[in-house]
């Protein structure tokens, strides 16, 4: 189904921590959007730099919309995110996160919108895309990876390709994550969007034009990047975090399409069976990373029980 792009609300679900740095620049960057129907909603989780003060001023003059300052939950920032997107109150046609040290380009959320309502609308859907990497002074110093394989939930359980803050989703995929959210929290919140909606039937879409500037301290890039996210696999980490999306599958079983349950009960099978069947599994679920590099330190943290 088809229909004509730009229409409905957007939600921006910011969580804030002391980001008085770079805040003024983010929030610049969403009121430059040429999307024109913006609510933004932040929870800032008692921050005590000037980042309050901050969001009051860009609150008084915010013309695309409204701004809803709200009181974080003081627990952390997956605490805080989740917070956000949980609350009955932050109803929209389109959701999207930001981070508050990022640049989005204008067209982020138009492009995001357009790709949805052209090829996904009616089912529950994600879009996501790579980001340009800059430095504290906004210099340009990289991409992220350009993956080729295609955004499913094969991938997604054991790998998060879809960052936060390019994230674009619809109100059926909002209302997915909301509801498995009650139930489970979680480590990383695009991961978990990554997997309950496309665990669901629903689509990801990954988008290879970059349409955010991510300020992040880790440049890694090419081999030496596909090597690091490899070793990444053997890490307690890792392994922390693959546990707890697995109880928060668990939890929301009834949520998945009967093909990703099917999937899910192999996949158990790679982190309890003996060795032999461990790599069987793996084999049969199709479940898979990225790179060559990727699928290597998957077959390896199988082997050594951290997955």
């Amino acid at each position: 189904m088809k229909r004509a792009p730009s229409s409905g609300t957007v939600a921006v679900l910011l969580a804030t921590f002391n980001g008085a740095a770079f805040l003024n620049e983010q929030l610049a960057s969403i009121a430059a959007q040429t999307y024109p129907d913006i609510d933004l909603w932040v929870s800032d989780d008692r921050s005590t730099d000037e980042t309050r003060a901050i969001l009051q001023q860009w609150a008084k003059r915010w013309s695309k919309g409204r701004v809803t300052l709200l009181s974080g939950p003081g627990d952390g920032r997956a605490e805080n995110i989740r917070s956000l997107i949980t609350n009955p109150a932050i109803q929209a046609e389109y959701y999207a996160f930001a981070d508050q040290d990022d640049i989005w380009e204008p067209e982020k959320l138009a492009n995001s919108i357009r790709w949805i309502e052209h090829n996904a609308f009616a089912v529950p859907s994600v879009f996501c895309s790579r980001t340009l990497k800059i430095a504290r002074n906004g210099a340009i110093v990289g991409s992220s990876p350009l993956y080729a394989h295609p955004a499913d939930f094969r991938n997604a359980l054991v790998q998060n390709i879809a960052t936060a803050n390019t994230m674009l989703f619809n109100r059926m995929a909002h209302d997915l994550l909301a509801q498995s959210c009650l139930t489970t929290p979680f480590s990383s919140h695009d991961w978990w969007l990554y997997l309950i909606v496309s665990g669901a039937g629903g689509v990801v879409h990954f988008d290879p034009q970059p349409l955010v500037r991510d300020r992040q301290p880790d440049h890694g890039k090419g081999w030496q990047g596909q090597l690091a996210a490899a070793r990444s696999l053997l890490s307690d980490r890792f392994a922390d975090q693959a546990d707890m999306n697995i109880q928060g599958l668990v939890r929301n079983r009834d949520l998945l399409s009967p093909e990703a349950q099917a999937i899910c009960d192999l996949y158990w099978k790679v982190r309890s069976d003996n060795f032999i069947r461990r790599i069987l599994a793996l084999h049969q679920s199709g479940v898979h990373r990225q790179t060559i590099l990727g699928q290597i330190g998957l077959y390896l943290a199988a082997i050594f029980r951290r997955l």
